[in-house]
């Protein structure tokens, strides 16, 4: 995708700012001319005779009168043209950055886990934000710039010429010299700012892991490590920052250099022609007022470009973000008609490998074949494969190899959409949203009635810490659910996902911040009220599952076990290894 989009949706604004900055471009141009009349034709009539303005003549304090009424006429036009030129120009910078960022973050809402993956949270926060700033900003200075700068430029080098041809040739002489410096700069800025925005993408994500884990920090008493690490990421993006901003640190310096160089020889040379009579006093003071627009002109130039360094380096990180190729999505040949009806589930020859490599598969060989609202137990052994199985029927990750099938049809024969409609997943780590309690659990069905709403927190065991609150349904939880208890945020997550009605549900090790009486409650209302839902629970408690229909035993990947507990301890020796480990345990405690 190209940025240039962006443009075309803001382009009236685009167009307008320079306009109007134009008026101010006219108004710098002649202002120094009609000094030079004033000084040569009003307080020296004598020496340079009347002056014919406005269709008569003028001499001493009319002319000055005169000339000085059209000069406030010219400014008040500029101070409109200046007003205005800002404004659009503002314009077009924040709708630029507002459109951009909207189809920034819309992309990522279609990102893959794996295209998540491949970005850090930091660097991507980084992009939607400071990375659009920069964009913002440039956009901004360039527009203000655009005409003002090469038009001023073109304008008073064409004036000073008009005053005197000889010594505008110290302009040609400037200009080159101060060009090649810029282009030298510019090239010398462009890779250290690329870099410097990676480092900000590492303090970023030092800062965001440290504030979502602040509970872990304090209760490991690790505050100093990650100060420690603060301080080398900040130490790291100072020294960068500086690196790269040295260059700008010499922009102004060498520019006045320049300017000022150039003003000490047009002086010494025209103080020569003005002892010889061969130019007038006044216009000596218009020609260094053009020498000083047109080198401002260049150091205005020069700022954009290094600017625009810092700002191309933030582009090429955004249109990465743009131009992912997101790697799950529907199908062009997909029914979008299609949907889940019955919920049954067959994996068919399956490998998967988050990586995409054999070498390196977290999955091997699954054959299962799950009927229409069945419960099945999945366990193993961390690191076995189990979230990754079921991460495949929702398209969180497609396959490797093999085929996923839903009601006998492969998953991507349906929308992302559809399918996922139909899947309701209950993740390892469960994540609340700042709102209320009910706002969050309308995450599952925003247009549920309340009888239904509380219906599902029963269900899931919930509605009697909710009721225990002052504010019951309406209290407002902290960002990520801070405010709640283990036990409690899972049980909100469950309810949320029972409001889907879904056709399979996913509980993913869901329930192990509960007691087992409410965990057995939980699973009783599953069975009664949700008996037509396939229902896949993943657990380290062989009690989660023990009254499954089916348990699947995963080790390292692979299917070592499928059967009830019955079946499974007459013929499973890692099932029976995981019983008795878990039943030690349980009677050392008693």
């Amino acid at each position: 995708m190209k940025l240039s989009k962006y443009v075309k949706q803001n382009l009236v604004f685009f167009i307008l700012a320079p306009i109007f900055m134009l008026t101010e471009v006219v108004g710098e141009v002649f202002l120094p001319k009609m000094t030079t009349i004033m000084l040569n034709h009003g307080l020296d009539p004598a020496m340079n005779g009347p002056f014919k303005f406005l269709g008569r003549e003028y001499t001493g304090m009319e002319l000055v009168l005169a000339m000085g009424g059209c000069m406030v006429a010219l400014a008040f036009i500029m101070m409109i043209g200046g007003v205005c030129g800002n404004y659009f120009s503002t314009r077009a910078g924040t709708g630029f950055a507002a459109d951009l960022r909207h189809d920034a973050f819309y992309k990522i809402q279609e990102y893959s886990f794996k295209n998540i993956d491949s970005f850090s949270a930091g660097s991507l926060v980084t992009r939607l934000t400071n990375d659009v700033t920069v964009l913002q900003n440039i956009i901004r200075m360039s527009l203000i710039m655009l005409l003002r700068a090469p038009g001023m430029m073109i304008g008073a080098m064409i004036m000073a010429r008009s005053i005197n041809t000889s010594l505008s040739l110290v302009i040609f002489i400037v200009m080159p010299v101060m060009i090649v410096v810029i282009v030298f700069m510019m090239r010398a800025a462009f890779p250290r700012f690329n870099v410097m925005q990676t480092k900000i993408d590492r303090i970023n994500s030092a800062i965001r892991e440290n504030l979502t884990n602040v509970r872990v920090v304090k209760s490991l008493v690790r505050e100093d490590y990650e100060i420690k690490k603060f301080d080398e990421a900040n130490t790291d993006l100072m020294d960068n920052s500086l690196r790269a901003f040295n260059l700008m640190v010499l922009v102004s310096p060498l520019m006045s250099l320049f300017m000022n160089g150039t003003t000490m020889t047009v002086v010494f040379v025209a103080g020569k022609q003005i002892l010889v009579g061969d130019m007038p006093a006044g216009d000596l003071t218009a020609f260094i007022t053009y020498i000083m627009q047109i080198l401002f002109s260049l150091m205005m130039t020069s700022i954009i470009i290094l600017n625009s360094s810092r700002a191309l380096a933030s582009a090429k990180r955004l249109k990465e973000v743009l131009n992912a190729d997101v790697d799950i999505r529907d199908v062009p040949e997909c029914d979008k008609e299609l949907k889940v009806e019955n919920g049954s589930i067959e994996f068919r020859d399956v490998d998967f490998s988050y990586y995409g490599t054999a070498e390196r598969e977290v999955l091997h060989d699954i054959t299962l074949k799950i009927g229409a609202g069945e419960t099945v137990g999945i366990i193993g052994s961390t690191g076995s494969g189990k979230t990754s199985l079921v991460q495949l029927l929702p398209r969180l990750y497609d396959a490797t190899k093999g085929e996923v099938l839903v009601d006998g049809r492969n998953v991507k024969d349906y929308t992302l959409e559809n399918l996922r409609n139909s899947v309701a997943v209950v993740l390892q780590k469960n994540v609340l949203f700042s709102g209320t309690i009910e706002e969050n659990l309308r995450w599952g069905n925003e247009n549920v009635g309340t009888a239904e709403l509380k219906a599902a927190a029963e269900d899931a065991q919930a509605a009697g810490f909710i009721e225990s609150f002052p504010e019951g349904y309406a209290t407002m939880l902290g960002q990520g659910g801070v405010n709640v208890s283990g036990g409690q945020k899972q049980r909100l997550c469950i309810a949320r996902a029972l409001l889907k009605k879904p056709k399979i549900l996913i509980l993913d090790d869901s329930t192990s911040a509960v007691d087992t009486a409410t965990e057995a409650k939980i699973n009783k209302a599953l069975r009664e009220r949700f008996a037509n839902t396939t229902k896949l629970i993943i657990a380290q408690r062989i009690s989660s599952v023990i009254a499954a229909d089916k348990i699947v035993v995963l080790d390292e990947g692979r299917i070592v076990g499928l059967g009830t507990h019955d079946e499974l301890m007459e013929n499973c020796e890692e099932y029976k290894e995981i019983y008795y480990s878990q039943r030690d345990k349980e009677e050392k405690k008693a």
